[in-house]
C-alpha cells in the first residue's frame, strides 16, 4: 500500500513523502514440477472424461461388474488409474533369500505384500470415488486397501519383467477384490495380494468369483464377455469382441508419466523392537490363557515350548517339516506320554489386541481334562519398513493313561 504523509508546517500544496506498506496476505508455493506438467494438463482432462464416459458405458452393458477408471490420490488430484501402474523394487533382503529359485521368489514377494495391514473395509460401493495411495506411501505408512496392495505386487512383478495387470472383481470369500494377473509361457497366474496365494487360472480352489476389469500402465480393459468367471474368461484382452478397452490403439501407446516414484527406499527393521513385542505377546498370552481359565490350574511343559520355539522361524519360509530334524526325537518322546492338540497360527502383525483374539478363538485354552499342561510359543520374523510375521503356537498336552 501506498501512504502519503505531508510535513506537520507544511500546506497541503507542499511536496509529499510517499511510502510504501506492505500488508502480508499470505502465500502460495507452487512446484516447478508442476509447471511442467502443464502441457498435460488439457490432455488428461480430456482423457479423465472420456474415463467417466467409459465408465458408464461399460455399467449400462452388466451393471454388476466393477470397473474403476479414475480415483483421487492423497492430495485430492485424479488420475486414471493406469498411472498407478510402474515398475518397482521390493527389498533387497526379499532377493536375497533364494538367490538361484526365481518363482520360491515370487511366492515370498507375494507373501510380503500380504503381510502389509489392510485397511479396514469400507463398502463396496465405493468404486466411483476411491482414494489410492502410491506404493511408497502404502509401504512407508504399512497399511493400504485391496487395489493399494494389488498396484504394489503388480509393480513388484513387473520389476523382474513379468506381464502383470491389475484385476478387479469379486470373491466368494472377500466381496469386492483385486488381484493380479501374470501372463506365463502357456497360462495365466492368479495372485491374491490379500494372502500371497497364488491360482492357475483353471484352479477349482480358486476363490475370485468373477473377473470384471483390468488394467496396466498403457490402459484399461472391461470384460464384455457374457461369463465372467475365471475359468471362462478369454485372458487376451487384445480381442474387441471379448475386451471394451479405454483409450484406442494410437493413444495406448503414448507415455504418460506414473505418479510413482522412480524406486522405494527402505529400511531395516529395529530386531531388539521386534524382541521386546515378541516377549510381551508372549508374557500377555501365557496370562491370558490363565485368566480364560478361572475354575481350572494352568501348568505349563517348558520341554514342548522350547521345541515349538525351534519349529516356527522354519515355518516362515516353508523350508522343513512341521517337526524340526533336531527337534525330531524330543518331540516323539513326548507323543509318546502325551496327547498333543493344537496349530500354528499366522498373522500380519497389526495389535497385540488382535493376535489374543485369533488365539482365543482357536478355542485350545478350553480343555477341561484333569492333568492338562499347555506350551505356548510366539515368533515374530521382521520384514523391512516394520511390517512383520507374528507366529503363535498354543498347544494343550494331556496325559496318556
Amino acid at each position: 500500500m501506498i501512504t502519503e504523509k505531508h510535513e506537520d508546517h507544511c500546506l497541503k500544496s507542499c511536496s509529499a513523502h510517499s511510502y510504501i506498506r506492505k500488508n502480508w496476505l499470505g502465500s502460495i508455493v507452487f512446484p516447478f514440477s508442476a509447471l511442467l506438467q502443464q502441457s498435460e494438463f488439457l490432455d488428461q482432462t480430456e482423457v479423465l472424461q472420456r474415463a467417466q464416459i467409459f465408465k458408464k458405458n461399460c455399467k449400462a452393458m452388466f451393471p454388476n461388474r466393477r470397473i474403476i477408471t479414475t480415483v483421487f490420490n492423497d492430495e485430492g488430484i485424479q488420475f486414471l488409474v493406469t498411472r498407478y501402474i510402474k515398475a518397482l523394487n521390493p527389498p533387497q533382503q526379499l532377493l536375497d533369500i533364494f538367490l538361484h529359485n526365481s518363482n520360491a521368489t515370487f511366492d515370498l514377494i507375494a507373501r510380503f505384500v500380504s503381510l502389509i495391514p489392510f485397511m479396514p473395509n469400507t463398502p463396496d460401493e465405493n468404486d466411483g470415488s476411491d482414494i489410492w495411495m502410491t506404493s511408497e506411501r502404502c509401504i512407508s505408512l504399512a497399511i493400504g486397501n485391496k487395489e493399494e496392495h494389488a498396484i504394489l505386487l503388480c509393480n513388484f512383478f513387473l520389476y523382474f519383467g513379468k506381464k502383470a495387470l491389475v484385476l478387479l472383481g469379486t470373491s466368494m470369500l472377500q466381496g469386492h477384490v483385486a488381484y493380479v494377473v501374470t501372463q506365463e509361457t502357456n497360462e495365466y497366474l492368479l495372485w491374491n495380494p490379500s494372502t500371497g496365494q497364488c491360482y492357475k487360472q483353471f484352479d477349482p480352489f480358486c476363490p475370485l468369483k468373477s473377473v470384471d476389469c483390468l488394467f496396466d500402465d498403457r490402459n484399461v480393459w472391461f470384460n464384455i464377455q457374457q461369463n465372467n468367471t475365471p475359468m471362462a474368461v478369454f485372458f487376451d484382452y487384445s480381442k474387441e469382441s471379448f475386451w471394451k478397452q479405454l483409450l484406442p490403439k494410437n493413444v495406448q501407446g503414448t507415455k504418460v508419466q506414473s505418479i510413482q516414484p522412480e524406486e522405494i527406499m527402505y529400511f531395516e527393521t529395529d530386531k531388539s523392537m521386534v524382541e521386546d513385542l515378541r516377549n510381551r505377546i508372549e508374557r500377555t498370552l501365557k496370562s491370558k490363557v490363565m485368566e480364560w481359565r478361572p475354575k481350572h490350574p494352568t501348568h505349563w511343559n517348558r520341554q514342548c515350548t522350547f521345541i515349538l520355539r525351534q519349529i516356527l522361524p522354519k515355518l516362515e519360509f516353508g523350508i522343513g517339516s512341521f517337526v524340526s530334524s533336531e527337534g525330531d526325537n524330543e518331540f516323539e518322546r513326548i507323543l509318546q506320554f502325551y496327547w498333543v492338540t493344537g496349530f500354528p497360527i499366522q498373522m500380519p502383525y497389526t495389535d497385540v489386541q488382535s493376535i489374543i483374539d485369533a488365539v482365543y478363538q482357536t478355542g485350545i485354552h478350553s480343555a477341561e481334562f484333569p492333568q492338562t499342561e499347555f506350551a505356548l510359543a510366539v515368533y515374530i520374523h521382521p520384514y523391512p519398513n516394520n511390517i512383520l510375521s507374528v507366529w503363535v503356537y498354543l498347544a494343550s498336552l494331556v496325559p496318556h493313561q
